[in-house]
């Protein structure tokens, strides 16, 4: 079995649970940070100084698209006034789990996950089905977790806390700004 999993990231603070438990796992570990999705310019910058240090922390590699809310923006249009955790995210999961499926092709990946589970905010089942729907749609395996379960969230935290790692008070979009 191919051990190389895309781990796809959300934020610094969400991936400090999941990238060492996939490590002591025996899988061979590459991050993608997708951040399209985050607004302001001044929080993606934030939020990518904080995967910086987790990155060097773990080793692991790590892909971060270039930088294009616009394009973001585009594929949720029509969905700016749904509320948080309606089907704005729900577009919002889709055009990042598209994206690291991509980049997972391109790295030899075949296995793909997400960090999006450790949430306590966040749908597991809706983003579990549609990672699988978009992994299988690449010929990728998804790997199903609930990184939340057995205090994952409040790991994270702690972790956060001994890494000194930022900690976004929202899920990134200028809409769940202001929710």
């Amino acid at each position: 079995m191919n051990k190389k999993l895309l781990l796809h990231i959300c934020c610094a603070p969400d991936a400090s649970v999941p990238v060492p438990d996939l490590l002591l796992e025996g899988w061979e570990v590459t991050g993608f940070f997708y951040g399209n999705n985050i607004h302001p310019l001044s929080e993606y910058k934030l939020r990518l100084e904080a995967l910086d240090k987790l990155i060097a922390h773990t080793g692991i590699n790590c892909e971060v698209m270039n930088y294009n809310p616009g394009e973001w923006l585009e594929k949720i249009s029509g969905l700016e006034h749904e509320p948080e955790g309606g089907r704005r995210c729900e577009k919002c999961f889709m055009a990042q789990f598209e994206a690291g499926a991509l980049a997972a092709e391109r790295l030899g990946c075949e296995n793909f996950c997400t960090t999006l589970t450790i949430s306590p905010h966040k749908n597991v089942a809706l983003i579990n089905s549609l990672g699988e729907k978009i992994a299988g749609l690449h010929g990728l395996t998804w790997q199903s977790r609930i990184w939340r379960k057995n205090n994952g969230f409040l790991r994270s935290i702690r972790v956060s806390h001994e890494l000194g790692l930022y900690r976004q008070n929202y899920c990134g979009c200028v809409f769940s700004q202001r929710a």
